[in-house]
């Protein structure tokens, strides 16, 4: 994996702590006593159970391999008040076409959830509004190349 620089807020910096603190203990522990009991069933060559806690094994190993490289490389995103401009790490208020306005927090792109309306600075809206302020207008050309107009009506 490389070692690029991951802007994180600190609730995602702790999110990713937990879960490695959860991958650790919790997951490593219960992964050992599938382990143990798939070798007690005898002939690994052909026991399901065994490769399946392997196959589980791995990928833990694997995804706190990942965690720790992301956090070893985190730059943490500092919430600027003074700053009214939209920065990673604020929320925002658009009016994208005519459709009713929405709030976003813009984060790094490990952070985003558009179901949680967390969309990375790296997105298409995302680029378009950083560095605008309350009352700007952008407009963007998507990929499927849809012209989308946005105002940006707030930023917290």
């Amino acid at each position: 994996m490389e070692n690029n620089s991951y802007k994180l807020t600190q609730k995602g910096i702790d999110k990713l702590k937990a879960e490695l603190e959860r991958l650790k203990t919790t997951d490593r522990d219960r992964n050992l006593e599938a382990l143990k009991d798939a070798r007690s069933q005898g002939d690994l060559s052909e026991n399901a159970d065994y490769d399946a806690a392997r196959d589980e094994q791995a990928r833990i190993e694997a995804r706190i391999k990942e965690i720790e490289n992301i956090l070893k490389n985190a730059e943490l995103i500092r919430d600027d008040k003074n700053n009214n401009k939209v920065t990673i790490g604020k929320t925002v208020k658009l009016k994208i076409n005519d459709d009713d306005p929405k709030e976003f927090n813009i984060v790094g792109s490990l952070e985003a959830d558009p179901f949680d309306n967390k969309i990375s600075n790296e997105s298409p809206i995302g680029k378009a509004v950083l560095g605008h302020k309350k009352g700007d207008k952008t407009r963007i050309k998507t990929e499927a190349n849809r012209e989308l107009n946005i105002e940006i009506l707030d930023v917290k």
